[in-house]
């Protein structure tokens, strides 16, 4: 009896996973975008200098949320700061939008994912130590029966689905998966054409 359910079920989530691992990193990307995309692009808006060329000069909410302790050490006079704080919020106002756009069409998708975990770690940390998230409760605890902390609960579950796109990449719809199906074609071709 045993022995025919374990048979049963082993054949009936056999047969789910070969259907669904295909799928799974376009359904990881796809809840990224759902969940994710338009918070970090609406975060980078915030911080974008007025005019054409603003995407080289963050406003001072950028170098607030992103360096709150150098910002009040100057303070709170951003011109006061130096080019490597300049380069640190660029860089994060600029990830902000790169990083999720090439996980949603899946370019990269491996590197992304990486480099959005990087991201999340930071901003995690300037969360809990230059915004003062350490003593309001930001943090949350994990096994508490509230899944509301925004660092500890919340990121947890964007760092799984970051985790899962670093190990398996972009899936089959992707534009990873088309260079690499460009590519194999193209030394395919190569191989006849020597042989």
């Amino acid at each position: 009896m045993i022995r025919a359910l374990t048979s049963l079920h082993d054949t009936v989530f056999g047969g789910l996973e070969k259907v669904a691992t295909p799928i799974l990193s376009t359904l990881a990307r796809f809840v990224f975008a759902a969940t994710l995309l338009f918070y970090y692009w609406n975060s980078g808006l915030q911080k974008v200098g007025e005019g054409l060329l603003g995407i080289f000069r963050p406003d001072f909410g950028a170098y607030a949320a992103i360096l709150p302790k150098s910002v009040e050490a100057a303070g709170y006079d951003p011109s006061q700061l130096t080019i490597i704080h300049w380069a640190i919020v660029t860089a994060g106002t600029w990830a902000e939008f790169i990083l999720p756009l090439l996980i949603v069409i899946g370019l990269f998708t491996r590197l992304a994912a990486l480099g959005m975990i990087g991201f999340v770690f930071v901003q995690s940390w300037v969360d809990l130590f230059g915004h003062g998230g350490i003593s309001n409760g930001t943090l949350g605890a994990w096994f508490d029966r509230l899944p509301d902390g925004v660092i500890l609960d919340q990121r947890a579950f964007w760092m799984f689905v970051l985790l899962y796109l670093v190990l398996r990449g972009g899936g089959p719809l992707s534009v990873d998966r088309v260079l690499r199906n460009g590519s194999s074609a193209r030394q395919d071709a190569q191989l006849q054409a020597q042989g």
